[in-house]
C-alpha cells in the first residue's frame, strides 16, 4: 500500500516532516500548499513533489489523500483539519492543537466521528531519552515522583530584529508565542511522564514588545508571549514548576530535574546528557542516542531526529490499520490546550485554576 500524503506548510515541515517521510518506502508526498508559493515550490524541486499550490483548500479538493500533514501558524490549524477530515484523511497536526480548547474540541470529535487517526507533531514522544524517563518513573526506579522542574532561557527572541515585521510567531492572534510553542512540548512531556493535571497556577508575559523589521528596520509591536512560567499540581500529587523565558540576551539552556523518594533523574538538552542516581549514590549516565540521527539527509538536533521515528509509527498505523502505539492523539492535544488555556486564566486573573 502506498500512502499518499499532502503537506500544508513549508517551512517547519521542509526541516522535519519531508526528510523523515522520504526515509519510508511506500509513501508518496502527493503535493504541497504554502500561502507563499515560492517557498512550496522550492521545497517541491527539494523532495520531488509533484504538485504545488498556494491554495490549500484547492490542493485537498483536487488530490486524494491518505494523510495530510498541516505545519503552519496555529490560527489555521482547526479549519484545515476539519477539511482533511472532511475528505477522510487521516491527519497529523502540529502543535500547539489549536487556538483554544473549543477548536481543539471540535477537531478531536470530528476525527473520531470519522473514524481517522489523528496524532500531534508531539515528536519529543518519540526520542529515546524521554521514553527512557518514562520506562524509568513507570517502573518506580526513582520511587514516587514528588518533584519536577523545567527550565529554558534563550536569547533568540531578545533580538528585536528577530523577524520580519508582523512574523505570526511574535502575534496573539496567530497563536504565536512561547507559551503554544515550547509550552505544549512541556505540557505533553508532563502528562507522558506523569498522568494528568490537575490545577495550574501561571504568568504569560511579552517582556520585549518592540520591535524593528529584521529587513527595513520598521519598527513594530509583539503582542505574543516571550516569557511564561507556571505551576502544575499533578493528580498524583507530584509538583512541577516550568520557567521558559526567551526575552533576553543571553542563555541558560535547558534542562529537567525529576526528583523522586528514591532517586533523581536529570536530563540536559544542550548535549542530551541523561543522568540518573538513586538515593545515596553517584549520578549515571544512562543516555540513549538516537540512531535515526545517523541516517542520511535528516537535520540536526532532536525535532528534526524525533519526527523520523514519528513518522513511522503514523504510516505504520495507517498501513496496518491499527491504533497508534506510541504518540499524542488529538485526545492529548485537547488536554494539552485545556492546560494552555488554563494558564493563561491564571495569568490574567491571578489564580489557580483546577481542571
Amino acid at each position: 500500500m502506498t500512502i499518499r500524503v499532502g503537506v500544508i506548510g513549508a517551512s517547519f515541515a521542509r526541516a522535519a516532516y519531508l526528510p523523515a517521510l522520504r526515509t519510508i518506502e511506500d509513501v508518496e508526498v502527493v503535493a504541497i500548499a504554502s500561502v507563499r508559493l515560492i517557498s512550496a515550490q522550492s521545497a517541491a524541486d527539494q523532495f520531488d513533489i509533484p504538485h504545488v499550490y498556494d491554495d490549500w483548500r484547492r490542493m485537498l479538493g483536487e488530490r486524494e489523500f491518505d494523510l495530510v500533514c498541516i505545519a503552519t501558524p496555529t490560527v489555521f490549524h482547526a479549519p484545515m483539519t476539519l477539511a482533511a477530515l472532511n475528505v477522510g484523511a487521516h491527519v497529523l497536526c502540529e502543535k500547539p492543537m489549536a487556538m483554544n480548547q473549543d477548536e481543539s474540541a471540535a477537531m478531536l470529535e470530528a476525527a473520531e466521528a470519522a473514524g481517522l487517526l489523528h496524532i500531534i507533531g508531539h515528536e519529543l514522544r518519540f526520542n529515546p531519552n524521554r521514553r527512557k524517563i518514562k520506562s524509568l518513573i513507570d517502573s518506580g526506579a526513582i520511587g514516587e515522583v514528588r518533584y519536577l522542574n523545567i527550565h529554558n532561557v534563550g536569547p533568540t527572541w531578545g533580538d528585536q530584529t528577530w523577524r520580519r515585521a508582523g512574523d505570526w510567531l511574535l502575534r496573539e492572534d496567530m497563536g504565536g508565542g512561547r507559551l503554544g510553542a515550547s509550552g505544549s512540548h512541556m505540557i505533553d512531556l508532563l502528562r507522558f511522564w506523569l498522568g494528568d493535571i490537575g490545577a495550574l497556577s501561571g504568568l504569560v508575559a511579552t517582556m520585549a514588545p518592540d520591535r524593528f523589521d529584521r529587513d527595513t528596520g520598521e519598527s513594530w509591536r509583539a503582542t505574543a508571549d516571550d516569557h511564561f512560567s507556571f505551576t502544575a499540581e499533578m493528580r498524583n500529587g507530584a509538583l512541577c514548576t516550568v520557567t521558559v523565558s526567551f526575552s533576553g540576551r543571553q542563555g541558560s539552556g535547558s534542562y529537567a530535574l525529576i526528583s523522586g523518594a528514591e532517586g533523581t533523574i536529570i536530563l540536559a538538552d544542550s548535549d542530551e546528557k541523561l543522568l540518573v542516581a538513586s538515593a545515596g549514590e553517584d549520578f549515571q549516565d544512562m543516555s540513549l542516542r538516537d540512531p535515526n540521527a545517523d541516517r542520511p539527509g535528516i537535520g540536526t538536533g532532536i525535532w528534526n531526529v524525533s519526527f523520523v521515528a514519528l513518522m513511522e509509527e503514523l504510516t505504520a498505523t495507517i498501513r496496518e490499520k491499527r491504533q497508534l502505539a506510541w504518540g499524542a492523539t488529538f485526545a492529548d492535544g485537547h488536554q494539552c490546550q485545556i492546560a494552555l488555556d488554563a494558564i493563561r486564566q491564571s495569568s490574567r486573573e491571578r489564580r489557580w485554576v483546577s481542571l
